[in-house]
């Protein structure tokens, strides 16, 4: 029998109180790692990441938290966030692609004040 194999997006985001590096590389391996766990994948079944962050966080790539916590082989590319008159401020945003095989439930992850952002979604 032949597994079907998906592509499917998870999507997260974080906020950071202050614009320093090592605030932004943990937000974003804390971000990444809750997905993981939520979704139960493997790095294996990661295709590629996508990041943006709010143009007040300009200290770090969030992508350099997530090579030194020894992703280094998913490709990964970080972005600005448009800026938009009154959004949520100091903030990492995610989309993780990743390989899966059937039908599985997709649960995305909004923490501290990202919650804000899709408090449908902001259930853990």
């Amino acid at each position: 029998m032949v597994k079907k194999m998906s592509v499917i997006a998870l999507r997260g985001a974080i906020t950071v109180l202050q614009n320093n590096s090592i605030e932004i590389e943990q937000a974003a391996v804390t971000l990444l790692e809750q997905i993981i766990l939520n979704n139960n994948l493997s790095r294996e079944e990661i295709v590629f990441i996508i990041f943006t962050s709010t143009t007040d966080l300009d200290s770090q790539y969030p992508a350099a938290g997530i090579r030194k916590a020894g992703y280094t082989e998913i490709p990964m590319l970080c972005v600005s966030e448009m800026p938009v008159t009154g959004s949520l401020k100091k903030c990492i945003r995610m989309m993780v692609m990743v390989n899966v095989n059937g039908n599985q439930e997709v649960r995305h992850v909004y923490l501290k004040d990202a919650k804000k952002l899709r408090p449908d979604l902001s259930d853990w």
